[in-house]
C-alpha cells in the first residue's frame, strides 16, 4: 500500500497535480463522482480486487462523462491540456 501512496504523492506534485486537480473540478468529474460506477471503482481499489477494478473502470469509462474525462487526460498527457 505504501508504494501506491508514494506514487500518488509524486503524481499529484507540480504541474501534473495542478492539472489533475483542475480536471477533478470539472462538471464531468462531479457527475462521475456521484455515480455507482465511481463507488464500485473505489471499493475495488480499496480491497485490491484487480478484476473488479478493471470491470468497474470499464463501466466508468463507457459513460459519456468518463469518455470526456479520459479524453481530457489524454490531451494532458500529450502536452495539449
Amino acid at each position: 500500500m505504501e508504494d501506491w501512496q508514494k506514487a500518488a504523492r509524486r503524481l499529484m506534485a507540480g504541474k501534473t497535480g495542478d492539472a489533475l486537480r483542475a480536471l477533478g473540478s470539472t462538471p464531468e468529474a462531479a457527475r462521475l463522482d456521484a455515480s455507482p460506477e465511481a463507488a464500485a471503482v473505489a471499493q475495488a481499489a480499496q480491497t485490491g480486487d484487480t478484476a473488479a477494478l478493471r470491470a468497474a473502470l470499464s463501466r466508468l469509462l463507457a459513460t459519456p462523462e468518463g469518455r470526456a474525462l479520459a479524453e481530457r487526460l489524454s490531451r494532458l498527457e500529450n502536452g495539449h491540456g
